[in-house]
């Protein structure tokens, strides 16, 4: 996957959780929302580093960046999930 992809996916992911951030009231939105998709992204990696004795990895594609991006740790969980589900 090119580079560019993937930088368009994560910026993308952030400005929608500032977004959010802002219509929810947040007194710190860029904080939230960074911490937010940090989270997401951490544990997408996590799960490919650890999928060295697991065997359980997940591309990185601008879908699942989207996704642990926007929906934190619970969003890498369903990844997972359907993963094992569906191969």
């Amino acid at each position: 996957m090119p580079d560019g992809e993937v930088l368009w996916a994560a910026g993308g992911v952030l400005v929608l959780l500032v977004i959010l951030q802002l219509c929810a009231g947040s007194k710190k939105p860029v904080r939230g929302a960074i911490g937010a998709a940090l989270l997401g992204w951490l544990a997408l990696v996590a799960v490919n580093v650890t999928g060295i004795f697991t065997g359980v990895t997940l591309p990185v594609s601008p879908l699942s960046i989207g996704v642990s991006g926007a929906a934190g740790i619970p969003g890498v969980t369903l990844l997972v999930v359907l993963d094992m589900l569906l191969v």
